[in-house]
C-alpha cells in the first residue's frame, strides 16, 4: 500500500482538477470562432493549459511521480505512482458549449487503480474515489443503481472518431439495446459516463476504442460505487483494453448475454 496518505493524494488530485476547471470554464466563455480550425485551436490551447496546470500542481507535491497524459503522453519517469490525466474529456461538447465535459485524473499505484477524480462541467459535479474506501460525489457517498431488469434500464454508450468496424458494430448494438431498454444515451465523455453509472443516473455503459486516460479515473469511481466493470466478454478490464462494460451488479450478466455476439 502507498506510504503517502490517501487523503493527501486525493486532496492534490482534487486541487489539480479544480484549477484545471477554472481554465476550461474561462475558455468556454471565449467567443466562438466559426472556422473548424479556430475551434480546434481553442481546444488545443485549452487542453494544453489544463494539462500543464494539473501536472505542475501534482509535481509541486510529488516531484518523483510519473505521468501518462493525453497531450504529452508518458514522461519516462519510473515510479510506483503514475498519474493518468485527461485534461479535457468531451472536447467536441466543450467547443459547442454542450454539457457534458470533464477533467479526469487518476492515480495508479504499482499499476493498480488507487485514486480517481472526475470534475464534470459545466454544471459542476466533483466525483472521487479511493481504492477500498468508496466513492463520492460532492463529498457524499454514492452507489450505483439497483435496477434489475434490462427492460427497466437506462444505458449510455459512446462512439469514437474512427468510423470503422467497431463503430458499425456499436451502431447495431445501440439499435438492439434501445429496443430492449428504456433508452440509450450518448453524451460524448467517457469519464462522465462512468461517473453516471457510479451515481446511478444510468444503469450501464459500454464503449469500444477508449484511450487509457478516458477511463482511468471513471473506472475506479464506478468500481468503488459498486459497479461491475469488465470487458464486453466478461473478462477482467484494464484501461489498456479495447472495450469496456460497466453496469450495476444486477444487470451485468444480462448485458453480457445481449452483447456477446457483437464482440
Amino acid at each position: 500500500m502507498s506510504h503517502i496518505s490517501n487523503n493527501k493524494l486525493l486532496h492534490v488530485a482534487v486541487e489539480s482538477a479544480i484549477a484545471a476547471s477554472h481554465i476550461i470554464m474561462e475558455a468556454l466563455d471565449t467567443p466562438r470562432v466559426a472556422s473548424l480550425k479556430g475551434k480546434t485551436d481553442l481546444v488545443t490551447e485549452t487542453d494544453h493549459r489544463s494539462e500543464n496546470i494539473i501536472k505542475s500542481i501534482i509535481k509541486s507535491f510529488f516531484p518523483e511521480h510519473s505521468f501518462l497524459a493525453e497531450e504529452s503522453g508518458e514522461d519516462g519517469t519510473f515510479s510506483d505512482y503514475t498519474w493518468i490525466i485527461d485534461p479535457l474529456d468531451g472536447t467536441t461538447n466543450f467547443v459547442h458549449g454542450y454539457p457534458s465535459f470533464a477533467v479526469s485524473i487518476a492515480l495508479y499505484y504499482q499499476n493498480l487503480p488507487h485514486i480517481g477524480v472526475v470534475l464534470e462541467m459545466p454544471h459542476i459535479k466533483l466525483y472521487s474515489a479511493i481504492k477500498g474506501e468508496g466513492a463520492w460525489c460532492e463529498g457524499q457517498s454514492i452507489s450505483c443503481s439497483t435496477t434489475n431488469l434490462i427492460e427497466n434500464s437506462l444505458l449510455v454508450t459512446g462512439f469514437g472518431y474512427d468510423h470503422g468496424d467497431n463503430w458499425e458494430r456499436n451502431m447495431l448494438l445501440f439499435k438492439i439495446l434501445t429496443n430492449k431498454t428504456q433508452g440509450v444515451r450518448r453524451l460524448g465523455a467517457a469519464a462522465v459516463d462512468l461517473c453516471h453509472v457510479a451515481v446511478g443516473k444510468v444503469d450501464g455503459y459500454w464503449e469500444f476504442d477508449l484511450q487509457p486516460w478516458d477511463s482511468a479515473a471513471g473506472f475506479i469511481i464506478a468500481q468503488e460505487a459498486g459497479a461491475i466493470v469488465t470487458q464486453m466478454d466478461g473478462s477482467d478490464y484494464s484501461i489498456y483494453n479495447n472495450n469496456i462494460l460497466a453496469t450495476n451488479p444486477f444487470l451485468h450478466d444480462e448485458m453480457l448475454k445481449e452483447i456477446g455476439s457483437f464482440i
